[in-house]
């Protein structure tokens, strides 16, 4: 048998089949068709409404943090934080130190200022 005539007879009949198949195209169930309906109907309608108006670079960054009362925690802990830095109690070290110990006697006299003060006034 040959081959080549096998096949095309196959892509005849598959070509029948293709054909039935497009001129016998079955009806549309109506509740299918309600729904497919119902919901153009509201894409529709919800791209007839205004959009949103675009919210601020701060506004988004604050509810971001978790709104007003984050932010208040936030601030809170950053004034003690300067609180700390600038009055520090006695038990921790002075930060200025530890970067750049030095004399302050030596730093009084470079800055050029009356030092006679600092001297015993017996």
């Amino acid at each position: 048998m040959n081959w080549g005539m096998m096949m095309a007879e196959d892509d005849m009949e598959l070509d029948q089949l293709f054909a039935q198949a497009r001129s016998a195209r079955p009806d549309l169930p109506d509740d299918l068709a309600v729904r497919i309906l119902t919901d153009a109907e509201t894409v529709r309608l919800d791209r007839l409404k205004p959009a949103a108006p675009e919210r601020s670079v701060w506004a988004r960054i604050l509810d971001g943090i978790g709104g007003w009362q984050s932010m208040g925690g936030l601030v809170a802990a950053s004034a003690a934080g300067v609180w700390i830095g600038f009055a520090a109690p006695d038990f921790l070290p002075d930060p200025a130190t530890i970067l750049y110990p030095q004399d302050t006697s030596f730093v009084v006299a470079d800055l050029g200022l009356d030092t006679t003060f600092l001297e015993d006034a017996e």
